[in-house]
């Protein structure tokens, strides 16, 4: 697992590049690869590395190049069918100088081209410097594990696996691009393409990119297609989604320093431990623990480790180490993340590493078998809610449950019912988006200024630009909810939950891994049908049949309702952090910052300490979103 960065100077090879600017790039990342660095520098070209070793601990050093060393390649990431593709490789001919993951991708690409990625089965991020041809080929991997940052600027093509490094170039201004603060306050992030800063773009997921001294040129080399294998009976589903992902834990076991569980004691956790203990004796498990009920999942996990017989670590945190850790994460984030989960996530890698280099983790789990609970609330709206008259709905229950009293407790069931009210009376996509996100459209059109929303509505409309319907078009799925999950992996799983593990993890130096995206697990997954993931109001129910009839875990986890870190983020905006919010919020620091109007947040942050509404995740993104300017663009 590495961080990496390049510029390619494409005005001319006799315009070289400035190795004292690369090198500050590079170790701008030492977070992500504190044990060797490297770098390549030709004229116009540079490329860079810091290398956390996994794989080939004595040889894997990076760059590396072909036999006649005209192509050289930076990477970070890891290949699971290496081995495999490394024996196809040396049967055509080629000679390896090194026992790394590293060196296959470069003779796979000068067999295959931009080919080479669809051969490549794993989480990856890296750039080929091709001298033959004078251009640059840089990719990403199916699902966004691994992240690319990029943008061109005065004909130097610079990037890097995080905007703070690329920030380090002096042609680089931090610009707030307001377009994106726009998304953001939709999402609780920025997708991508676009990132937080004007003229620094994310290369999506499933994306290579070409640069030349003449073009820059972009496509998309794979998409998730959903449906397509009803002929597969439940039987035989069961049989083949147990044995892909088995096969999957196993191949994402491969490893030179030592490897653990991240063990929430959730469904997906579980799942990956137990077949994990299948694979090595004194299998390492993780968990955090919190003093809090509300946060706490430890007799779950307990149940998973007494079952498994794994080598379990737990600590135990309180509720002031998570609110310890809030002024940290903008040194480990460089654009504005509002999912609260990053604070637990970042402590559990913290321990996690203090005795592995690698832990592998349940994520994608949700997003392949249907597991959040708003699928089960998509469903109860189509089958049943808005089948109810509309007078009933319109004149009884919405404002009967508009009026619930406020609770500050973990996703408190007026909360809950709220938020689905909110959003259910809307198309399927957006309705989606309305519960995921935080601010509306309108309610963006009460919080900006006048002239932001002049800039806005003169560009693309004060709406979401990157709207949900728009990449829904784009997908194959039939049916609404199928939609829905195409969105969940274009979306929320790219720029949420990965860009949330991949930060928290590299900023300890931990490498995490995912067997639930294996390429082979989600393509046959995602063509099975939906029923079989959400059967009537029981989620994943493929998964858990299969880990039921195959007894890898004990009946209550398999049962259990799914729960995820749950952070008190409502009961902190109200007691703990309202001295905090009230200064980052002060009505002196929104005017000056000319981007939202303060008589609207002061009305939320009224409503949320006077119990009228439960305003948690509209302060809260704000709040995120004030502390990342002041720590990157004050």
């Amino acid at each position: 697992m590495c961080g990496i960065c390049g510029i390619f100077n494409t005005k001319g090879t006799n315009i070289d590049i400035s190795t004292d600017v690369l090198i500050r790039m590079r170790d701008a990342l030492v977070h992500r690869g504190p044990d060797d660095a490297g770098e390549f520098v030709n004229a116009n070209i540079g490329l860079a590395i810091r290398r956390l070793k996994i794989i080939d601990l004595e040889t894997g050093h990076q760059p590396i190049h072909n036999e006649d060393k005209t192509i050289w390649i930076v990477f970070n990431g890891e290949i699971y069918n290496f081995l495999e593709l490394k024996r196809e490789l040396m049967g055509m001919g080629h000679k390896f100088y090194t026992k790394s993951d590293t060196e296959i991708i470069i003779h796979l690409y000068e067999e295959s081209g931009k080919e080479c990625v669809k051969k490549l089965n794993g989480m990856f991020a890296f750039a080929i410097w091709d001298s033959r041809k004078n251009e640059l080929f840089l990719a990403r991997d199916r699902l966004g594990q691994k992240p690319l940052y990029y943008g061109f600027i005065e004909g130097q093509f610079i990037f890097s696996s995080e905007a703070k490094s690329i920030l380090k170039h002096p042609a680089v201004s931090k610009e707030l691009d307001i377009e994106s603060l726009n998304e953001y306050l939709t999402f609780e992030y920025v997708p991508a393409p676009k990132s937080i800063y004007k003229r620094i773009n994310k290369l999506p997921a499933a994306h290579i990119m070409i640069v030349t001294k003449d073009k820059i040129f972009s496509e998309n080399y794979w998409s998730p297609k959903l449906g397509g294998l009803s002929n597969i009976d439940e039987s035989e589903a069961v049989d083949k989604v147990f044995d892909l992902l088995q096969d999957s834990v196993k191949r994402h076991m491969i490893s030179d320093v030592p490897l653990g569980i991240f063990l929430s004691g959730g469904i997906d956790s579980s799942a990956i431990a137990a077949l994990a203990s299948r694979q090595v004796k004194d299998l390492k498990t993780f968990s955090i623990s919190f003093k809090e009920k509300s946060f706490d999942e430890s007799r779950y996990s307990k149940l998973v480790v007494d079952y498994i017989g794994s080598e379990h670590y737990d600590i135990s945190f309180c509720e002031r180490d998570c609110l310890d850790t809030i002024p940290k994460i903008y040194s480990f984030l460089d654009e504005p993340f509002a999912d609260a989960s990053v604070l637990p996530t970042y402590l559990l890698s913290k321990f996690t590493r203090e005795h592995v280099t690698v832990a592998l983790g349940g994520d994608g789990g949700d997003e392949l078998f249907a597991g959040y609970p708003t699928h089960l609330a998509h469903r109860f709206a189509d089958n049943f809610y808005l089948h109810l008259p509309s007078f009933l709905r319109k004149y009884f229950i919405e404002p009967v449950a508009m009026r619930l009293p406020v609770s500050l407790g973990n996703f408190s069931f007026d909360f809950i019912v709220k938020k689905f009210i909110s959003g259910v009376n809307y198309p399927p996509e957006v309705r989606h988006r309305l519960w995921m996100g935080a601010f509306s459209a309108e309610q963006k059109s009460r919080l900006f200024t006048s002239s932001i929303k002049l800039y806005l509505d003169n560009d693309k409309g004060c709406g979401c630009v990157q709207s949900s319907q728009d990449k829904a078009k784009d997908s194959e799925a039939k049916g609404s909810q199928q939609n829905i999950m195409f969105l969940d992996m274009l979306l929320y799983l790219q720029d949420d939950i990965l860009t949330k593990v991949d930060r928290c993890s590299m900023a300890n130096s931990l490498e995490t891994r995912s067997p639930f995206l294996d390429n082979n697990l989600v393509e046959f997954v995602n063509g099975l049908d939906f029923n079989l993931k959400l059967k009537s109001f029981n989620s994943k129910f493929i998964l858990k049949k299969a880990l039921l009839t195959k007894k890898m875990l004990p009946p209550e986890i398999i049962g259990r309702w799914k729960k995820g870190f749950g952070i008190p983020v409502a009961k902190w905006i109200h007691n703990e952090l309202k001295t905090t919010i009230l200064d980052v919020l002060s009505e002196e620091s929104i005017k000056k910052g000319g981007i939202f109007n303060y008589s609207y947040i002061k009305q939320l942050l009224r409503e949320h300490f006077e119990l009228k509404k439960d305003n948690r995740k509209l302060i809260w993104t704000l709040f995120m979103f004030e502390l990342w300017k002041k720590e990157y663009l004050n």
